[in-house]
């Protein structure tokens, strides 16, 4: 059995109880610590799940936590994700990986120069209904990919959400809140972009939160919050995106990937499950894909893999070089929609491994 990777957690907010429920789902991941900037906070996850109640700085300075898992908010995680780094330790940040290219480089940088592995969500394409899709296309049930479209319509998160003010300030929006997950996923089944096109708007310059902690309350507006834009891939495709917090109701899929011999429905690329559904040229109806992969998984399957990675000498799926490639992109929708011209898109990264299937629940190798 492989030894047991110690892991500390930064950030005890609502998304900390999903991770540390997950991760104990893999036995590679040996959780000791829970860290917040409020001491109570920290206290109250640690006590929920046996855990070490850590300061930020404690958890740092701790030399048997070998990953941190970043869990701030948005506009915290380049300061906390350098911080990791300098401290010599492996950092795996919720999304996304920064607000600015900028301090997305700088973690980067700083990581290979310590030759520390960056992680970063989403994970959700690890999940069995996301790597269904892509063992259909690996194998050809559509034929040669041609062309997808993505849609993620709401209204926004201040009727329901305790605390909405963030998701209207930069690093938010529903680009940069849901878009990782829609542009993860068509890069784990496409492959990298070399190019994008985009339109936004901020169609309304405050908003009004319902929920019952924040009733009435007047929320500013500072960033786009419709997106629509092209993805032209390295590997030919092109895909229709259109991400939205303006949008009261709609009829549209989630994902679907259009090949040469067929249609591909992905399901929602924010759960780890299905349905999958194909639709082969000359069919009458769509097939329910039974899924080729464990199902029961949550969050936390990244930073699974990140450590099995440490251990392998290979790099995670959910990488810090996909990560950074997602954040380049986002960024080209309002630079592309602001100049009025397509954007070249320097980054680049490798189209993540697939897992095999036939995988043992909490396990991420058949060997």
């Amino acid at each position: 059995m492989e030894r047991r990777v110690k892991v500390g957690f930064i950030g005890a907010g609502n998304i900390s109880e999903q991770y540390l429920k997950a991760s104990r789902t893999f036995p590679i991941l040996d959780v000791v610590g829970i860290a917040d900037l409020v001491r109570s906070r920290a206290e109250e996850r640690a006590e929920a799940f046996d855990l070490r109640p850590y300061t930020p700085d404690e958890m740092l300075a701790d030399p048997d936590i070998e990953i941190v898992v970043n869990l701030t908010i948005p506009a915290a995680h380049g300061t906390v994700n350098l911080a990791v780094i300098e401290a010599g330790k492996h950092v795996y940040s919720e999304k996304p990986l920064a607000i600015t290219r900028e301090e997305g480089r700088r973690t980067l940088d700083a990581a290979r120069e310590r030759n520390l592995l960056v992680g970063c969500a989403p994970d959700t394409f690890l999940g069995g209904g996301l790597q269904t899709c892509r063992k259909l296309i690996d194998d050809g049930w559509i034929g040669e990919p041609v062309a997808a479209t993505a849609f993620m319509t709401g209204r926004g998160p201040e009727s329901w959400h305790p605390d909405p003010v963030f998701f209207y300030q930069p690093g938010a929006g529903p680009m940069f809140d849901m878009g990782p997950y829609y542009l993860t996923t068509l890069i784990h089944l496409l492959g990298p972009v070399r190019r994008v096109t985009g339109c936004t708007r901020r169609s309304f310059e405050e908003r009004i939160a319902t929920t019952p902690t924040r009733y009435g309350e007047r929320i500013p507006v500072s960033v786009t919050t419709h997106v629509a834009g092209l993805l032209d891939f390295v590997s030919g495709p092109i895909a229709t995106i259109i991400t939205s917090f303006d949008v009261w109701h709609a009829n549209l899929p989630r994902i679907e990937i259009y090949g040469s011999e067929g249609t591909l429905s992905v399901p929602d690329p924010n759960i780890f499950r299905g349905p999958v559904r194909l639709r082969r040229a000359g069919a009458e109806e769509w097939s329910e894909i039974p899924l080729t992969h464990y199902v029961p998984i949550g969050r936390s399957i990244g930073v699974a893999d990140m450590a099995s990675a440490l251990l392998s000498g290979r790099q995670p799926r959910a990488s810090g070089d996909l990560a950074y490639h997602v954040l380049d992109l986002m960024h080209a929708f309002d630079e592309s929609s602001e100049s009025g011209r397509h954007i070249e898109i320097e980054s680049q990264c490798e189209r993540p491994a697939p897992l095999p299937p036939g995988l043992l629940p909490g396990t991420l190798s058949i060997s």
